[in-house]
């Protein structure tokens, strides 16, 4: 039988790692001897595995994760205050199927950020859709998409995201508008999403930071009726020094 008329047929049908690794196999004497069945397993072990990688290359490109972080790397030091069981609790992503919310609050350079990007990544590996946003530049890509009549627009793709990730909570002040706009992203995400926020203020401040009482409470009773809480202890983990006394950046 002709390969080549087969490997052009693979191709059309976009199947270009499974095309790869049949034109592998025909240079590969010892592939000969496997029985068809293994011969053809192999070929789509190899589709497989490039579609993988394929999509999560895309969902990585489309979350714009501030950190390039992995769950694999978290520091688990007693001196930060993580549960290691919460934590792989988390990892499972169930919580983000759900529409369940992630909480995590610490001081600066306890590794709020990277958390979340780890977290974040790997919900993309699971093959889920994941957004990050610094919570000031949102406010500011919200005021002019209001102006050019995208606004909602905008809230009705946030709201298809299976995990936005909110950065830096409570960092810039918020106007009357920018509390009313966070009410409509939150409200369409209620138990049908998960939102991920990282925030220096404890939660028991929140109330006050939101400002306007009435969509304080609205925002509050949609986060906290389905979270999950971390909160991050000890010193910024922003710079350490190595053996040498050198100090140097801390991945966390």
């Amino acid at each position: 039988m002709l390969q080549q008329p087969t490997l052009n047929a693979l191709r059309q049908l976009n199947l270009y790692a499974m095309a790869e690794a049949l034109d592998e196999q025909s240079r590969l004497p010892q592939i000969q001897d496997l029985p068809f069945d293994d011969r053809l397993g192999l070929l789509l072990d190899r589709e497989l595995c490039a579609r993988d990688q394929r999509r999560l290359t895309r969902l990585l490109k489309l979350a714009h994760l501030k950190q390039n972080a992995c769950v694999e790397d978290i520091d688990y030091r007693g001196s930060r205050g993580l549960d290691r069981s919460k934590v792989m609790a988390l990892i499972q992503n169930t919580w983000i199927r759900q529409g369940h919310n992630l909480l995590i609050t610490g001081a600066t350079g306890t590794g709020k950020t990277w958390l979340g990007c780890a977290l974040g990544h790997q919900a993309c590996r699971q093959g889920l859709s994941v957004r990050y946003l610094r919570l000031p530049r949102l406010f500011e890509e919200l005021r002019i998409r209001h102006g050019d009549g995208s606004f909602g627009r905008y809230l009705n793709t946030l709201a298809k995201v299976d995990l936005i990730i909110l950065d830096d909570w409570g960092l810039a002040p918020m106007n009357g508008e920018d509390v009313r706009d966070l009410l409509e992203i939150i409200d369409d995400r209620v138990n049908q999403q998960a939102t991920l926020i990282t925030s220096q203020l404890p939660v028991d401040h929140w109330h006050e930071y939101l400002g306007e009482p009435t969509v304080a409470d609205a925002v509050l009773d949609r986060l906290l009726q389905s979270a999950h809480r971390l909160d991050l202890k000890g010193d910024s983990l922003r710079r350490h020094r190595d053996a040498h006394g050198t100090p140097k950046l801390d991945p966390s």
